[in-house]
């Protein structure tokens, strides 16, 4: 019987449900995407085109091959100019083509 107070009053460490949601919200947040891309537009309020570079190798031939992206980023502060480096993480739906919002500056444009 005293197995069963001490659950049900949650003294036990392994019954809590703070270690629980704990690993879930980090476990939640890392499984959002992160691209790092140069900013090639800020002529919108509040938002800059990302344009990300990916790099691959050709099935066939070998040859590294560029791949380039934009990407709609919401800047709240509107501190982005042309030629920042940035890191930007998926996000949910902010307007009918922005899905990502910005994470930080990486290296602003000289």
């Amino acid at each position: 019987m005293s197995e069963h107070t001490v659950a049900e009053s949650g003294t036990d460490t392994g019954t809590g449900n703070a270690t629980g949601s704990d690993s879930a919200v980090s476990e939640r947040a890392s499984s959002r995407k992160v691209r790092e891309g140069i900013v090639v537009s800020t002529k919108m309020d509040k938002t800059a085109v990302v344009e990300v570079v990916r790099r691959s190798r050709h099935p066939q031939y070998g040859k590294t091959v560029q791949q380039s992206k934009r990407y709609y980023a919401h800047d709240e502060e509107n501190d982005l100019a042309e030629g920042d480096r940035v890191r930007i993480v998926e996000t949910r739906p902010l307007s009918a083509k922005k899905r990502w919002r910005l994470l930080e500056v990486l290296e602003r444009a000289r």
